[in-house]
């Protein structure tokens, strides 16, 4: 019997990944914190004073967690997240990245709506007529929580401008 190695996603691909999503977010921090002034004044520290050091810190960090990687598991063939698993996370993950593109464009009521009711359809393997109405009457009940009940606006889109709604 022959034993097959496994595939996917290698630990050492996500340490180095990890490291440097990281080292982008610091640099992002360092970066936004020198434009509203990181120096120290007569009046004490500048507004970005404090989050500049804590972007440094944070690529510090992150290119620490670099070379442990490339050190330690550059060789290695662990398996980090096997390929069938792997789908089963981006079968999540991908229309949440939808959900928050889309709530960009149409706002968080009519991409809830989109995202329940797709979720129930295609993952869930619920019909249309059943998966429709329940991502409509969740993002109806929302509406009515967040913006009548709580006097909490959240975003909305040209659908709600249409209805009249704003």
């Amino acid at each position: 019997m022959q034993v097959h190695p496994q595939s996917g996603l290698s630990r050492f691909v996500m340490e180095v990944a990890v490291a440097v999503l990281t080292g982008a977010f610091g640099a992002a921090i360092s970066i936004g914190s020198i434009e509203a002034g990181a120096g120290w004044t007569d009046m004490g520290p500048d507004a970005g004073y404090f989050p500049f050091y804590i972007g440094l810190l944070i690529i510090v960090g992150s290119l620490a967690n670099l070379v442990f990687g490339f050190v330690r598991h550059r060789g290695s063939q662990e398996i980090f997240v096997e390929t069938g698993r792997f789908k089963a996370v981006l079968g999540f993950f991908l229309p949440l990245l939808a959900f928050a593109a889309v709530s960009t464009f149409l706002g968080l009521y009519v991409g809830s709506a989109l995202y329940i009711a797709g979720a129930m359809i295609f993952q869930g393997r619920y019909k249309w007529w059943t998966g429709l109405p329940v991502g409509i009457g969740v993002a109806l009940f929302f509406f009515i929580i967040f913006e009548i009940g709580f006097k909490v606006p959240l975003l909305k889109g040209p659908v709600e401008a249409w209805l009249g709604i704003y």
